[in-house]
């Protein structure tokens, strides 16, 4: 019997394509304006106070994490698609980040325009990580 293993290289692929994601999602070509618009940002107050190496740290944490523990997860549940693995990437993101961030900004007061913003992210990447890693199979003998 074939049983699933972690494939570090879809995860290492994952990771870039998350962070590309990231930078056209929240940079100039998709919806950083609108983004820097609903958190209250400016180009000025940027680069006054531009992220120092912890936040970049922190981002990029943020960003392996999730991807591995998918790929752990999918070996659990023995996910062999790219479209089961797109669903399940989805239903995370919507189930435990969008809602989660859905309710937290509307008891802050905070946009509801930012839950689709911040929250489409992830569920964007998710689902593109999910795809990915069920797509990307690797068994141990």
């Amino acid at each position: 019997m074939k049983n699933l293993k972690i494939n570090h290289l879809a995860c290492v692929v994952s990771i870039i394509a998350l962070t590309a994601l990231g930078f056209l999602w929240y940079g100039p070509i998709l919806l950083g304006d609108k983004w820097m618009g609903l958190v209250g940002l400016t180009e000025q107050m940027i680069s006054d106070n531009p992220p120092g190496v912890g936040t970049w740290i922190t981002n990029l944490i943020a960003t392996i994490l999730p991807v591995y523990f998918l790929a752990w997860l999918f070996t659990q549940l023995n996910v062999e698609s790219g479209v089961r693995g797109a669903l399940i990437g989805f239903g995370i993101a919507f189930c435990f980040i969008f809602m989660t961030e859905m309710t937290s900004n509307m008891f802050a007061f905070r946009p509801y325009e930012l839950t689709w913003v911040a929250g489409g992210f992830n569920l964007v990447g998710l689902t593109i990580v999910g795809f990915i890693l069920g797509a990307w199979r690797k068994y141990s003998v």
